[in-house]
């Protein structure tokens, strides 16, 4: 065992003094130690769970003759931080969780490891973790949030988003606006509609990661306490195989978990977190090849933000298994193995549908013929931007400019009135970089939708956006304007052209002669974690890594292996 390092003969004496403080005994230090790798918080209904949950898996380790020991990282929500100076956090908290499991779990020596995940940043991070460390490990998701309740109608989280706009924009009382804010969150669990978490539990479904049907069971359903105690009896069958990430997360099951984002209609930050956890595990993925994916891939889920139905809802369709066995059909993912000992297909061939369910059409009959994600280039960002494509069938967007160089000055635009309809409203400055940490941009998104102009006005920004985000928006452009990237060089009044078709996204504009007049930005922070993110991260193109070497000396980061 690898853990016989830190814990076996005479000499580790000492360590095996400190572990029996905490009531382990000889007959548990005999046993493999399983890292139960937890993301619990208070802060929030997304992770508030998991501490029910962790104590499930344990039982499952316990029986399966291993010895759980868990520890704790940071969470921040993106929920809660949204729209103020707090959610540059958000994005940097998926490298601080990421590098603090890799941590304990090196500093310990553990034989095996189930992270525990939720809130949106927290599902890369444990699976950028895991793949750093190539021990047998599974990923277990707590589950999605029930949907709240207005007016007689099941909403989400964005309806308080898009409830704030509609208020500034009289169209609804504060008196109303105030019933949505009660209604919206009834417990614990991620934001319900197939936003950043649930689009991540899809992938880490169908990258191999997480067991088949277990992350589809709602946060607060009873029958999670039983998935979450396989996973701990799991975890002991990879280790008694030798079963590693390394020979999961492969090119092939990265593809599949592209398609099942673009399938759903998921959020644009996959395509971060997609490219961040390929670099993690070694194997080459692009930018481009989300587009090449989704173009061929049709939404076949019809999920909110774009649609009518939440996470819960697909689970009692038939959930991912149904999803995996209508993409296997039409051939756009192939078969690759996962956790459970059994492939993809051999998960897939037991999907059950519910008779007369409305959530997963057919590929036959799609809600779009292409997949919700476009990779776009051309003079306003050469190395490439993400558009959304759920939610609205508008494939070309040509208008004026209105710059912004933060988004409270833009989120203010709007609320006043001072966004009109034809508008492109630019946010820069919130790059990877610029920010630092890449804030969302659902507040001014949410605002343009309450405001009724999300037919009308687009939006481009360096930043990126929440998964609950619809309308024709494009983020991720790089490079960002904190580099002197073409977006920082624009002025008012611009011609911006948006062209899905073309694939391309232009200023009609001379940038070229604005170039030497432009100066960086001062750092808004000159010291701590956010400076030091700042110094180290990524284009958003390359998945807004701070870990250089995951790609070009994958040996390093695999200590374990040896």
């Amino acid at each position: 065992m690898y853990s016989d390092g830190i814990k076996k003969g005479p000499n580790r004496a000492p360590a095996r003094a400190m572990f029996k403080a905490t009531g382990l005994t000889d007959a548990d230090l005999e046993k493999p130690l399983v890292a139960i790798a937890n993301t619990w918080t208070e802060v929030g209904p997304c992770n508030f769970h998991l501490r029910e949950l962790a104590e499930k898996v344990k039982d499952g380790v316990r029986k399966a003759g291993g010895t759980p020991l868990e520890f704790n990282t940071i969470v921040v929500s993106d929920g809660i931080s949204m729209g103020t100076e707090a959610m540059k956090a958000s994005l940097v908290s998926r490298e601080v969780i990421a590098d603090s499991i890799e941590l304990c779990v090196r500093g310990h020596m553990f034989d095996a490891v189930v992270a525990l995940s939720a809130c949106d940043k927290t599902i890369p991070a444990t699976l950028m973790a895991l793949a750093r460390l190539d021990l047998p490990s599974v990923m277990l998701y707590g589950g999605s949030i029930m949907p709240g309740q207005y007016d007689g109608h099941d909403i989400t989280i964005q309806d308080v988003f898009e409830a704030v706009g509609a208020c500034a924009a009289g169209r609804m009382t504060e008196e109303q606006l105030k019933q949505v804010e009660n209604g919206a969150c009834p417990g614990a669990g991620a934001c319900g509609g197939q936003f950043t978490a649930n689009t991540m539990s899809t992938a880490a479904t169908f990258l191999g990661m997480s067991p088949m049907s277990a992350n589809d069971v709602p946060a607060k359903d009873p029958r999670k306490f039983a998935v979450a105690e396989r996973c701990g009896i799991l975890v002991m069958e990879l280790l008694k195989n030798n079963v590693r990430p390394s020979s999961i997360i492969t090119r092939r099951a990265l593809e599949n978990a592209i398609a099942s984002v673009v399938a759903t209609g998921g959020s644009t930050n996959a395509v971060l977190h997609l490219l961040a956890i390929a670099r993690e595990a070694g194997v080459p993925l692009e930018l481009d090849e989300f587009d090449t994916i989704s173009a061929k891939t049709p939404i076949i889920a019809d999920l909110k933000p774009g649609g009518r139905f939440t996470a819960p809802d697909m689970e009692t369709a038939g959930g991912q298994r149904l999803l995996a066995k209508r993409l296997q059909e039409a051939g756009l993912i192939v078969d690759s193995p996962t956790v459970t000992g059994r492939t993809l297909f051999e998960e897939a061939a037991e999907a059950v549908e519910t008779p007369g369910q409305e959530v997963i059409t057919t590929v036959a009959q799609p809600k779009k013929a292409t997949g919700g994600i476009g990779i776009l280039r051309g003079s306003l960002s050469p190395e490439g931007c993400v558009v959304k494509l759920s939610g609205h069938n508008r494939t070309n967007f040509v208008g004026p400019a209105r710059v912004f160089d933060t988004e409270d000055a833009a989120f203010k635009a709007v609320q006043t009135g001072g966004i009109k309809a034809g508008d492109v409203v630019v946010i820069r400055y919130v790059g990877p970089k610029g920010a630092p940490g890449m804030p969302e941009m659902l507040g001014v998104t949410g605002a343009i939708v309450g405001a009724g102009l999300s037919d009308s006005v687009s939006l481009i920004t360096d930043g990126r956006f929440s998964g609950a985000t619809y309308g024709f928006m494009v983020g991720h452009v790089s490079p960002e304007a904190a580099v002197g990237g073409p977006i920082a060089l624009l002025q008012d009044g611009d011609e911006i052209e948006i062209d899905v078709t073309k694939k391309v996204v232009n200023v009609h504009a001379d940038l070229a002669s604005r170039k030497a007049d432009w100066q960086p930005k001062e750092p808004a922070y000159k010291t701590g974690v956010f400076a030091k993110y700042a110094r180290l991260v990524s284009s958003a193109s390359e998945g807004a890594v701070t870990n250089s070497f995951s790609t070009q000396e994958p040996s390093i980061l695999c200590m374990a292996k040896s």
